[in-house]
């Protein structure tokens, strides 16, 4: 049975979007990904065309809220942005909860392009850190 890990970031747009399709995709054999957000928006479009770069089709994600997720459990609940760390709810039943902070690509100035490195490096930055820490099962 895959272990279950969930990703909050405030609005489910970015990062937490990333990293479901990162983990489903490198980890599919021992992990299942969900994301959601505390204040929930869509997915970026720059998320979307860093994660193809990669072979990786997260456009059939959708941004949700962290309400949606109700009785689900997880094995595993991972916040990527402060915020999200500061609003996330407490989970009950043992489950591990951790922060990872990552840049907001999103925020990011400069041209279309200086701003697609930005997704590409917080992407790359992401699938190294979250690949191998899921690999191992444990947090140093």
């Amino acid at each position: 049975m895959k272990q279950q890990v969930l990703f909050l970031c405030t609005h489910n747009a970015n990062r937490s979007q990333m990293a479901e399709g990162l983990v489903n995709y490198f980890l599919s054999d021992r992990w299942e990904a969900c994301s959601a957000g505390t204040a929930a928006t869509s997915v970026n479009p720059r998320a979307i065309r860093a994660m193809a770069e990669l072979g990786i089709d997260i456009s059939g994600q959708r941004s949700k809220n962290l309400t949606e997720l109700d009785g689900r459990t997880f094995d595993r609940v991972i916040t990527l942005c402060g915020e999200a760390a500061d609003t996330c709810p407490i989970f009950v039943g043992g489950v591990r909860r951790e922060h990872l902070g990552f840049d907001d690509p999103s925020r990011a100035p400069g041209t279309d392009e200086e701003i697609m490195d930005e997704y590409r490096r917080v992407r790359d930055e992401m699938r190294h850190i979250l690949i191998s820490l899921l690999k191992r099962g444990d947090h140093e």
